[in-house]
């Protein structure tokens, strides 16, 4: 049985989130991306919360900027370091019992930024980390400033940044939005886009999507413009890029954002990894193949 509840933070942020599982319990903690929530997790929440597969404590907190959680109107309140320190905040409340650690960090699409980011800077904080579909800073750089494809793959970014970006996004219905689940990062028809997810959907657009297109906002690691040099201009230096955790990474082979040149050179950067490929899935792996997602999740965690 999911559970949702709003964890406030020290540092006056709340999260609102969702779990299962008893506390206690070794704690998995999943961070969704754009334009999700927390609830696409819900599947996995339930499966790893069972004693059968582990019997977990799973956590999934809404970012900043989404759902019910706190959405501070500054586009600077959402660098990587204050989305960090977020989940930072939230592991250490969870993990009071469990030596301050996650059993492992998960997360999808900008989540994946924020857990990259983690694991470098806080590598103490998880046992182990699972990336699904979400590129690496280093990869995703190296893409951004010298392949034309990823620059146009990744060109609704620049779209993300207008001012006028949320009132466009939720025009007619959310058609953009729709568009990004089916064709921009999907492919059209998405079976799994039942009337019922649609609705849980909306129920999070409807909250706001400024802290959405935030995140694009205070980010330069997108494709450069003629008044924008973007990821360009940006250097990181190597002790900024490295992990030394377990780290999975599952990527689904028809991703048409993120395709799979982004996991090419991966291992320079993390020291111990697995990669799983998943060649008939797209973006949207985590609704489209929740079992498979969570079979290779549980294969992860039993490694020694």
């Amino acid at each position: 049985m999911t559970e949702t509840y709003a964890q406030p933070l020290p540092h006056g942020i709340t999260l609102s989130c969702r779990a299962a599982g008893d506390r206690g319990r070794p704690v998995l903690m999943f961070l969704h991306g754009f334009p999700e929530a927390a609830f696409v997790w819900d599947f996995l929440l339930a499966f790893f919360s069972r004693a059968e597969n582990g019997g977990y404590r799973c956590v999934a907190p809404n970012l900043r900027g989404f759902e019910h959680s706190s959405a501070p109107t500054d586009v600077s309140a959402y660098r990587p370091k204050h989305l960090v320190q977020d989940i930072a905040a939230l592991i250490a409340i969870g993990t009071q019992n469990q030596g301050g650690q996650l059993a492992c960090l998960v997360a999808h699409d900008w989540g994946g930024a924020v857990a990259w980011n983690l694991a470098n800077q806080l590598p103490h904080l998880a046992k182990r980390l699972a990336i699904i579909n979400s590129p690496h800073p280093g990869t995703f750089l190296r893409e951004l400033k010298n392949n034309p494809e990823q620059q146009a793959a990744s060109a609704y970014m620049n779209f993300l940044i207008r001012p006028d970006a949320e009132k466009l996004l939720a025009q007619d219905d959310y058609r953009r939005l729709w568009e990004f689940l089916t064709n921009t990062f999907g492919s059209h028809p998405a079976t799994w886009l039942t009337e019922e997810v649609k609705a849980q959907y909306r129920e999070v657009w409807k909250a706001g999507l400024t802290g959405g297109c935030n995140l694009y906002r205070a980010s330069p690691l997108r494709p450069p413009q003629a008044q924008d040099p973007a990821a360009a201009a940006v250097e990181l230096p190597r002790h900024m890029l490295t992990v030394t955790l377990p780290t999975l990474v599952i990527w689904a082979l028809n991703d048409i954002a993120l395709p799979p040149t982004l996991i090419e050179g991966l291992d320079a950067y993390v020291e111990h990894l697995t990669v799983q490929t998943i060649p008939d899935a797209t973006h949207w792996v985590v609704h489209e193949k929740p079992h498979l997602v969570a079979q290779l999740l549980q294969q992860f965690l039993l490694q020694n």
